[in-house]
């Protein structure tokens, strides 16, 4: 273990919390999922409620799909945070936070039940999420400028 450590930025620590943050948000998502299955009667294993069964089926789908987008890409966020933190890990865990917090804003305005209230803020999730996208470019240019190893 000591060999990865001596190998990473001691700054790729904060990419690391950032991740650990977004997992919070993660929960915090789900949970309100898990109430708005109870206000609006939307019970398991049904996963979106269906309008002409349910009166309060647009809040219900609002919620859901705000986290379940969010769940979408996520794998997108951490692979990118992940190897684009190798080579700017203070850059990308500020983007980091910044996706987080627009995801935040993302969720909470989708959870309105007006889906437009979604991007208000949450449309900035996007931009961190590119420019994550040139970091990790970066990071694998420069490998490939690399000499041969023989």
């Amino acid at each position: 273990m000591a060999n990865v450590m001596e190998l990473l930025p001691k700054e790729y620590g904060y990419v690391a919390l950032v991740l650990v943050l977004y997992c919070f948000l993660n929960f915090y998502m789900a949970a309100q999922v898990g109430k708005a299955r109870k206000k609006y009667k939307v019970f398991y294993p049904t996963l979106y409620a269906s309008e002409s069964e349910n009166k309060d089926a647009k809040r219900f789908n609002c919620v859901q799909r705000g986290h379940q987008n969010s769940l979408e890409m996520m794998p997108m966020f951490f692979m990118l945070m992940i190897l684009g933190g190798l080579k700017h890990p203070c850059i990308c865990a500020a983007l980091g936070v910044v996706y987080i917090v627009a995801r935040y804003f993302y969720f909470t305005g989708y959870s309105t039940g007006e889906p437009e209230n979604r991007l208000k803020i949450g449309k900035y999730a996007m931009l961190a999420l590119f420019a994550l996208m040139f970091c990790t470019i970066s990071f694998g240019y420069s490998l490939l400028q690399q000499p041969a190893s023989s």
